[in-house]
């Protein structure tokens, strides 16, 4: 076994480690941080590929924006998580039949790619563009429409996002723009007529009699 196929083992193992323990973990904030080392993982997988702009675009996109937007998010939306739980055993057989059909269909349709002997021939034009400007000519050009449609699902994503950031929470200090703006002079100023309060001078001091005065 050489060193790179060794490698690729060792990441793929550590790929699988996280990816189970983003499903397994307790806390939201510790379930992002596995998902982090799954992503890196998988950019180590590109590297030994000899994708280098996938595996750069999975750390800067993935890792640097999308992961920090999701802790943002775990921490704002504030979830009862111990709420969540219950009744995860309950739906258990469900979802592990949902995730054995998934793994199936993947399996079905990523084997036939590793057969090597039904490969296509290396174009050496193509060799030559790199793998970046390949990928470039395949997404706008064969797979157009879904990069369209996984970018709408993303928009929709990040507004449904902007909505539960949004509920009414007895902590939230929101304010209603509505009712702002329906607010009038006299709603914000009240003015009320009081009588004046004057102070009575001082009395004078009062005159020494006569048999007082001294020489």
């Amino acid at each position: 076994m050489d060193i790179p196929t060794a490698l690729f083992y060792i990441f793929s193992a550590v790929l699988l480690g996280a990816s189970f323990r983003v499903i397994t973990a307790r806390s939201p904030v510790h379930a992002a941080l596995f998902l982090v080392l799954a992503f890196f993982s998988a950019s180590c997988v590109w590297m030994l590929l000899h994708a280098e702009f996938l595996a750069i675009s999975l750390v800067l996109v993935y890792v640097g924006a999308v992961m920090v937007l999701f802790l943002f998010v775990v921490m704002m939306l504030d979830i009862n998580v111990d709420s969540l739980r219950q009744g995860f055993w309950t739906h258990f057989p469900v979802a592990a039949l949902v995730g054995v059909i998934i793994v199936l269909e993947m399996a079905a349709v990523l084997i036939p790619g590793f057969d090597v002997r039904t490969a296509p021939a290396t174009d050496p034009v193509a060799m030559q563009l790199g793998n970046t400007k390949l990928l470039g000519i395949q997404i706008y050009s064969h797979y157009l429409y879904p990069l369209q449609i996984a970018a709408v699902l993303l928009l929709v994503a990040i507004v449904a996002a902007i909505a539960l950031t949004l509920r009414q929470r007895k902590d939230s200090k929101a304010m209603d723009a509505s009712q702002q703006v329906r607010a009038k002079k006299a709603d914000r100023v009240h003015i009320v007529k009081m009588a004046a309060d004057v102070e009575a001078p001082p009395a004078p001091p009062a005159a020494p009699a006569a048999g007082d005065s001294k020489p």
